[in-house]
């Protein structure tokens, strides 16, 4: 029987809201690989929604972790160096924009709506980095955050969001500069677009998916399964010599011309 390539592995997801959601493709994905896995859920009224899955991975771990609420960090990365005392993988699946900052210009941008969209989607990947810094490093371990084309074009609706997947990605490879010296890897995954909780609040999403499946060279559309493969390929012991890397998981669209 063939060994998982997470076998023994401590996994953090951050960032699962359903069963649609790109963080539980990889939190499905890696159990099935032989990995331990730690989940969050958002609010009270979230759990109802996340509670059955993370029973589905048996999750050693499921705990309220708001990104934005200290107390609920401190928690997190307090009951992880208990429970667990390293961490293999930690995979960063969370983006947050106000409504009004993705349908509006993004010259109208309110400071609160700006200021918001960097701290979850952005500043919470180096913040809890740095929180588990010690965990990751006594694992040589691996950071895994999840990106959009929006981040280098302009995509219709998707305007702070982009700026945002900008500065995420230009992190990811800042943070892989500075942890490489601990043998930690920092890489990032560009998914196509998918109907996920997230997807719902881009105007015009279905069409965006409908464009997608034209353009992409393979004629499909996504699914999470997909993108958990390469969460998969980068979390293991294959992907040993890659860092500071973005890879597109999109079926080919990122290389075609609009």
């Amino acid at each position: 029987m063939r060994k998982g390539y997470l076998e023994g592995k401590k996994v953090l997801i951050l960032g699962v809201a359903n069963d649609k959601s790109i963080a539980w493709g990889c939190a499905k994905k890696m159990r099935e690989e032989g990995a331990s896995i730690a989940m969050n859920y958002l609010t009270p009224k979230a759990k109802a929604f996340v509670e059955p899955l993370a029973k589905k991975v048996d999750a050693e771990i499921f705990m309220q972790c708001d990104i934005t609420n200290e107390e609920e960090k401190q928690a997190l990365v307090a009951e992880l160096e208990n429970k667990w005392g390293q961490i293999d993988v930690f995979v960063h699946s969370m983006a947050f924009a106000k409504k009004e900052d993705l349908n509006g210009r993004v010259v109208d941008t309110s400071r609160d709506g700006f200021m918001m969209a960097m701290d979850v989607s952005v500043y919470s990947l180096i913040d809890m980095t740095r929180r588990l810094l010690p965990m990751l490093a006594k694992a040589q371990g691996n950071v895994l955050a999840m990106t959009y084309i929006g981040s280098s074009r302009a995509i219709p609706h998707y305007n702070i969001m982009g700026v945002a997947k900008a500065a995420l990605e230009a992190s990811v490879r800042y943070l892989a500069y500075d942890l490489g010296k601990e043998n930690i890897r920092v890489n990032s995954i560009s998914s196509g677009p998918i109907s996920t909780r997230a997807a719902s609040g881009i105007v015009g999403f279905d069409i965006l998916m409908d464009e997608s499946v034209k353009r992409n060279p393979l004629k499909q559309s996504l699914t999470i399964e997909d993108v958990a493969g390469t969460a998969l390929y980068l979390a293991s012991d294959l992907s040993n010599g890659v860092t500071g890397e973005l890879i597109f998981a999109d079926n080919g669209f990122h290389m075609t011309a609009y």
